[in-house]
């Protein structure tokens, strides 16, 4: 079942995955529990078969697809991480950052913690281990009021599970359940393969406490404004889940019909999208401006993590190796080409050069997102600010660039608007707009530790 999850939240992270389960018919010296691991870089379908997850026995079990920032490309640093503590066995799994972590990683250095990897998610570990309290729910009640950020993450005990959110609510998780098993997991599309039912969301500043005999709700911190990823639902979400509140497939889509509104083609031919994300956005776009919409670019589903570079003369061979005009398609026409964000602009510029060599005649490139203009510090692996495109130049300047006819974006009102935002609104735009939720040095590029997208958690 964890990897039947995996598999279906592959998007959220490629670099690496893992798997612990907790037996409680192995025995290890005196303790009664054991756990068995597999973690390997890569894909996956890649990392497990059928004998690989024959040796991962047990009654329940967490796992991780890991997403990572600069540095860190280690084995050490994929997840889920464990640990023996003086409370039992302990193994956990976390998806955004800390913005704390190097303070707090300084300090637990200097009282004597040693750490094994370099990720901001072992500090979470070390602080619940100096905890004082007297049982695991008190001491993650500890550490969640001395971190700040982003964390979503599940901790695995020898006799439950945990479920943790921080109380901005950045990262989403949703519980579910399957028969007599409890479920948790970053997004309803892995309920979904293994025929769980949704139950509800994880709420932010929640920590929920599943055992055999059921779930337990606490909230530990104060209740504070939520700030939602906004690029969950632009960029990492896959359309099929429900987070937030919604199906990601209508959010991106009613992005689309207001980028229509907003920012119109009014001499384009057709539509078409830059493949996964930007298809319901182009959707949209074209239902309100009453073009057809076309599969001008074709995604090539099955490029693996590795490959073999041919002569360094052919330009754009890594976007090619993932996409392909339709030149019956493009021949000719002025197309609109609806993306879902342009961040260093480098694959958008190869993309405009294909469809402008597949024969297009004009193209209008209409981005479903704000311009990104600040880096993000709560798990999204956006670079500084000196290589973010919007940072650097104004909407003309990117325009000549990227070699289009023309570009728009959407606007932050308009992105608040399709998320049905009201007042101040439930979502956090920093990326867009450099107001954060909480105190960050903007200045600072985000810390070289673990992004994750994590996986899914099962508990019997």
């Amino acid at each position: 079942m964890v990897y039947l999850g995996l598999f279906a939240q592959q998007h959220r992270g490629q670099e690496g995955c893992g798997i612990v389960s907790l037996d409680h018919s192995g025995t290890e010296g005196s303790v009664p529990t054991k756990f068995h691991v597999h973690k390997s870089f890569g894909l996956v379908a890649e990392s497990f078969d059928e004998e690989i997850l024959a040796r991962l026995k047990g009654d329940h079990a967490i796992g991780h697809v890991r997403y990572s920032t600069q540095g860190g490309h280690t084995i050490e640093n994929i997840q889920p991480f464990h640990f023996r503590t003086g409370l039992g066995p302990l193994a956990i799994a976390h998806n955004g950052n800390l913005t704390n972590a190097a303070e707090l990683r300084t300090d637990l250095e200097a009282s004597g913690s040693l750490f094994q990897s370099t990720s901001d998610t072992e500090v979470f570990v070390h602080l619940i281990a100096r905890a004082e309290a007297p049982n695991m729910l008190g001491r993650i009640f500890s550490a969640m009021a001395k971190v700040s950020g982003a964390y979503s993450m599940v901790v695995q005990c020898e006799d439950r599970l945990f479920a943790v959110r921080d109380s901005f609510g950045f990262r989403p998780l949703v519980l579910g359940r399957r028969n007599d098993s409890y479920i948790v997991a970053s997004e309803t599309c892995a309920l979904d393969i293994m025929d769980a039912e949704f139950i509800r969301e994880v709420s932010p500043g929640e920590v929920v406490e599943i055992t055999r005999a059921g779930m337990t709700s606490h909230f530990p911190l104060a209740k504070r404004k939520t700030a939602f990823c906004s690029f969950e639902p632009i960029y990492f979400a896959r359309p099929d889940s429900r987070i937030f509140g919604e199906e990601i497939y209508v959010l991106r889509r009613r992005m689309g019909e207001i980028l229509a509104r907003q920012a119109p083609a009014n001499d384009a031919d057709i539509v078409i999208a830059v493949p996964d994300s930007g298809v319901p956005m182009a959707m949209g776009f074209a239902k309100v401006s009453g073009l057809p919409f076309e599969l001008g670019l074709v995604r090539n589903h099955y490029v693996g993590r590795t490959f073999i570079q041919p002569a360094q003369d052919i330009r754009d061979f890594a976007v090619r190796l993932k996409l392909n005009p339709v030149l019956s398609v493009l021949k000719g026409k002025s197309v609109v080409v609806v993306d879902d964000s342009i961040v260093r602009g480098t694959t958008s510029e190869k993309i405009i050069r294909m469809v402008r060599q597949a024969g297009a005649k004009k193209i209008h490139l209409r981005v479903g997102s704000p311009p990104i203009t600040h880096s993000c510090f709560y798990g999204v692996d956006t670079p500084s600010r000196s290589k973010l495109l919007a940072a650097q130049k104004d909407v003309e300047s990117i325009r000549a660039s990227l070699g289009c006819d023309s570009l728009a974006y959407l606007s932050i009102e308009g992105l608040r608007e399709a998320l049905a935002e009201k007042g101040e609104g439930r979502f956090c735009t920093a990326c867009f707009s450099g107001q954060y939720p909480e105190p960050v040095h903007a200045d600072i590029p985000p810390q070289p530790t673990d992004r994750h997208g994590p996986g899914l958690s099962a508990s019997c």
